[in-house]
């Protein structure tokens, strides 16, 4: 039997859904209903009297600041150079929940969170690093923070010095990598296609 339609209505102040589905085929000449109970898992902010008085709202990590009221691996992602995969390798290498909000960390906690983030390339492999084989330092190197933008700055400054194709198409403000450029990202004045009367 398919189902023919789905009803779905919210309770006021409670975590569950109540779903009727009714299903098209007939049972005895009356439609077959089913009320179902799904619990739902609503993340909802926690009231300021329940964090408590050392709960920090804002940390500072890495030249960013991170909210202290998102779970650790979602706010370590707010820092330049870390993604979902990099944030929980982090809080596995620290031991730290990345579940927990990040506020409830004290402050050696916070010590040492900041310095798991600098030493993450000695404790990973290469491949999870962002930055292999570096042309200035030729180390594998992981860059977060105000480093990616200098380094990604630097890579570019490079490519216009040797005026080779990447470098021509990043100077003059064009796609470089080989995109279709006569339809779309086309950048200044915007004319429109003229008709024949």
């Amino acid at each position: 039997m398919g189902v023919a339609k789905s009803t779905v209505s919210r309770l006021s102040g409670a975590n569950s859904i109540i779903a009727v589905l009714i299903y098209g085929g007939l049972v005895g000449g009356m439609l077959d209903t089913a009320c179902v109970n799904v619990q739902v898992n609503t993340m909802a902010r926690p009231k300021d009297e329940d964090l408590g008085d050392d709960f920090s709202y804002i940390l500072r990590m890495a030249d960013t600041d991170m909210d202290g009221l998102k779970p650790l691996a979602t706010a370590l992602t707010s820092v330049k150079g870390v993604g979902a995969r990099t944030a929980v390798q982090i809080c596995k290498n620290t031991g730290f929940d990345p579940y927990a909000l990040a506020g409830y960390l004290s402050t050696e906690q916070q010590e040492e969170l900041r310095l798991a983030i600098e030493s993450y390339a000695e404790n990973v492999p290469e491949w999870m690093l962002n930055r292999q084989r570096d042309l200035e330092s030729g180390y594998d190197v992981h860059v977060t923070g105000q480093q990616v933008r200098f380094s990604l700055k630097d890579d570019i400054d490079r490519l216009r010095t040797m005026k080779c194709y990447r470098g021509i198409r990043h100077a003059s403000g064009n796609k470089v990598r080989g995109q279709r450029g006569r339809s779309n990202g086309r950048g200044g004045l915007t004319l429109g296609v003229s008709r024949k009367k």
